[in-house]
């Protein structure tokens, strides 16, 4: 032991408290290094009880006595004898921890080895089975001497018995002191498995916390059957078929060693004593040396205290002042302490008894408590102070609590206790704050005396003036709508008859309307199985009832709507089939070839307007027209069907193809005062064979595209707005010859539109696309176009116009 360390001489006027709060922190210091200078023969101690543990099948205190008693017959102390057992697995210097700034020590590598040779040499074996194990074991031993740690333990274990037993992996865990475990140690794992499984809280069906609890080993030999009780910590359960978890010695167990098996099916008995045994032997390395023990109180008196708080709740503590030469107090001892006591450190209980105050509660120095406990030890008056406010963490949630701390005097020493004063107030706000975020109320009927008990909550719920009390089980399905007063009833009559606990929902009539309630309610029976209490909640479920109705009206109506617009697309698109027959093949018009393409969008439940016209006229021309309705559905059918047919109409009578764009906006403004009314654009063109000549108008329509000796551009447009749009509308008229070889293009903005870009870069990107086509020769241009834009929003419509090259004459 080492001399009390010195203080420098206090000045005038420094408080007793604030010298003894300077003396814990420089005895603690000193502490610390007696525990850095006694770490190493504590390493040594730990692992030379372990190498007898495994030889001898010893327990703990066993391989200590044994070690005691050798040394006692070898005449040498305690530590040379730890050295000749460890030497006589392994012969190689073991180096120890040394305190900071000293060279570590290192066993004599002469003596130690050769005198544990001459004891031990000679063992005889047992079988070659027998013999490899013990060999496994005489390895892990020798390899412990200069390990250390459970990272160190654990890569130790998967390397010596990989090979044999298949361990691949191997984990660590220590139980903290709020039950939950750590992981310590692991090898054969990855760092993402490894860092998913580091904390595992304290919950059922853990094998390493059940191994710790129960202080037996427990094996894990069927994955389909253990995860049905087990959280299997690790990976995929198929990559370790059989696990084993195995506790560490210790009084009691807080380590636990996990052994991951690549080998299916159960653990043979020679495998498990070999486990067993390699985890008794590692407990020294897995072990911090110089736990603190707990210290007894200090005489009877303190005796007769400890077991008085052992059996009274709350915080309390025994202290004994600790004067000062000139007889000043400058701490107090902690000579008995409550269970619940619980210091900054985390330390409980009798962990307390023995400390300091000053030590455990440092930031009480100076304060109005230490001027109340030095008061009440000097005048014997008791000591209540103000109440504070206190941050509790429990479950890993921080509360606050109120308290206070009220000091009594026992002869020389002090009683402290700590006073709860808000458990009842709050435990009251948290009833009332559940109650009312519930909308529910507790009740009792005492079936004995007659005493009726009901929350605020409950008369809330019933819609019931307090004034008029209560209501009696047998009279409450009379306040229920007839039709619940039956069912209520019988539920009502098993709880009084047969003490059968209910859960039954019911209504009530109200000045506000019927609420939808729920009562569940349990008894409380005597020796005769007889009701003689009842109690319970009722809870308002209107709302959530009012929720459930309208959502089945919303889903009925939801459904309703699907059908009619299912109906109805299934009608919008015969009609469109009918009215707009895509032909499988090119058409021949006037000399020219036709190619068509129409594509539905791909999303929608809607028949979109997109349309097309090519059809021959009595002087033996043809007439193009392709449009666009804007809208969905029948709606946009039937406009597209009176467009088509009425140009179709009047171009066949020989009306000027303005006059046809004119009376159909007049037309569409006929119809625009009805809600079916719709604006649309249109291109139609009428061509001639003679001299090729192409007439073509406009509404609001995307140019015509040109291709013309491999090279694509776009018409100069007409003057023409959109149909049904205004009524002073002019619509103008462009010509072009077509030259053989030459294609033009007419269709709907569906071909060039994309969200987020602009139509020009879609205008540029078709220009581009069409003339790579047609120079490499493609005679399906327009379903070519219209298949490239997949996936597309909107419906799209291509007529490609071709007059094929003059055929070669023969020379």
């Amino acid at each position: 032991m080492e001399d009390e360390p010195v203080l420098p001489a206090a000045a005038d006027g420094t408080a007793p408290e604030v010298l003894a709060l300077a003396k814990v922190v420089a005895r603690l210091r000193a502490e610390v290094d007696d525990l850095e200078a006694g770490a190493a023969m504590s390493a040594v101690l730990e692992r030379a009880k372990g190498v007898l543990m495994a030889q001898e099948g010893l327990p703990e205190q066993g391989a200590y006595e044994l070690l005691r008693r050798r040394a006692e017959g070898h005449g040498c102390t305690l530590a040379e004898e730890c050295w000749l057992a460890l030497g006589a697995v392994d012969p190689t210097p073991v180096r120890t921890v040394a305190p900071p700034g000293e060279t570590p020590a290192v066993a004599p590598p002469g003596d130690a080895p050769a005198m544990a040779v001459s004891r031990t040499g000679g063992d005889a074996g047992e079988g070659a089975s027998d013999e490899g194990r013990r060999a496994l074991l005489a390895r892990l031993a020798r390899a412990l001497a200069t390990t250390s740690g459970p990272g160190g333990v654990a890569e130790l274990l998967r390397s010596v018995l990989g090979e044999s037993e298949q361990v691949e992996a191997v984990m660590i865990y220590t139980r903290t002191a709020a039950g939950s475990l750590e992981l310590t140690g692991h090898a054969g794992i990855d760092g993402a498995t490894a860092e998913r499984w580091s904390h595992v809280p304290p919950l059922a069906g853990v094998a390493a916390l059940e191994a710790l609890t129960e202080e037996r080993p427990v094996w894990l030999e069927s994955p389909e059957r253990d995860a049905d009780g087990y959280l299997l910590i690790g990976d995929d359960p198929g990559r370790w078929p059989s696990r084993a978890w195995i506790p560490a010695p210790g009084e009691p167990p807080t380590t636990a060693v996990g052994f991951f098996r690549t080998r299916p099916g159960a653990f043979g008995t020679d495998t498990r004593r070999l486990l067993r045994r390699a985890v008794r032997l590692c407990g020294g390395a897995l072990r911090a040396p110089g736990a603190p023990e707990t210290a007894e109180p200090a005489d009877e008196q303190a005796t007769a205290v400890q077991q008085v708080f052992d059996t009274l709740p709350g915080p309390a503590v025994l202290l004994t002042p600790v004067r000062s030469a000139d007889g000043s107090v400058e701490d107090f001892r902690i000579d008995a302490a409550a269970a619940e006591s619980v210091d900054v450190a985390g330390r409980r209980g009798r962990e307390l008894v023995g400390r300091m105050v000053l030590e455990t509660y440092p930031t009480v120095a100076g304060t109005a408590l230490w001027k109340g406990y030095l008061d009440t030890l000097a005048t014997g008056a008791v000591y209540e102070g103000l109440p504070f406010t206190y941050e509790e963490v429990t479950a890993r949630v921080p509360h606050q609590s109120v308290y206070s701390v009220r000091a009594s005097r026992l002869g020389e020493r002090l009683v402290v206790s700590w006073i709860r004063r808000d458990t009842s107030d709050l435990e009251a706000r948290r009833l009332e704050d559940l109650q009312r975020l519930g909308n529910l109320g507790w009740a009792s009927w005492n079936l004995v005396t007659g005493t009726i008990t009901w929350s605020d909550q409950v008369y809330a719920v019933f819609r019931r003036d307090p004034a008029k009390g209560p209501v009696t089980l047998e009279e409450l399905p009379g306040h229920v709508v007839p039709d619940d007063q039956p069912v209520l009833g019988r539920a009502v009559r098993r709880l009084l008859d047969g003490g059968t606990a209910i859960d039954q929902p019911f209504r009530i009539a109200t000045a506000q309307g019927v609420r939808h309630l729920r009562i569940v309610a349990e008894a409380q029976v005597d020796a005769d199985a007889t009701p003689v209490e009842v109690h319970g909640f009722v809870q308002d479920l209107t709302t959530q009832r009012d929720i459930e109705t309208a959502l089945r009206e919303s889903e009925r109506a939801n459904i309703l709507q699907r059908g009619m617009l299912k109906a109805e697309r299934s009608l919008a698109a015969r009609l469109q089939e009918t009215l707009l027959p895509i032909p499988e093949q090119s058409l021949e018009l006037a000399g020219l070839r036709i190619d068509l393409a129409y594509l539905p969008a791909d999303a929608g439940v809607n028949v979109g307007g997109d349309w097309y016209s090519a059809i021959p006229l009595p002087d033996g021309g043809a007439l193009f027209v392709v449009g666009d309705v804007a809208g969905h559905g029948l709606a946009a059918v039937g406009t597209m069907a009176q467009l088509r047919f009425t140009a179709k109409g009047m171009a066949v009578t020989g009306s000027a193809l303005p006059d046809v764009l004119s009376r159909l906006n007049t037309l569409l403004l006929h119809t625009a005062a009805d809600p079916a009314g719709a604006t649309a654009t249109m291109v139609m063109a009428r061509y001639r064979p003679a001299g090729h000549r192409l007439s073509w108008v406009r509404a609001g329509h995307l140019p015509p595209l040109l291709i013309r000796a491999g090279e694509a551009r776009f018409l100069p447009q007409p003057e023409g707005s959109l149909l049904g749009a205004c009524a002073d509308v002019k619509y103008g008229q462009e010509v072009i010859d077509l030259l053989p070889g030459d294609h033009l293009l007419l269709y709907t903005d569906g071909l060039v539109e994309d969200p987020g870009v602009d139509i020009e870069e879609g205008l540029t990107a078709l220009a581009a696309t069409a003339a790579r086509l047609a120079r490499e020769g493609d005679e399906t241009l327009a379903r070519t176009l219209a298949a490239g834009r997949a996936p597309h929003r909107d419906d799209i419509c291509v007529l490609d116009i071709h007059l094929p090259p003059e055929p070669a004459r023969s020379t």
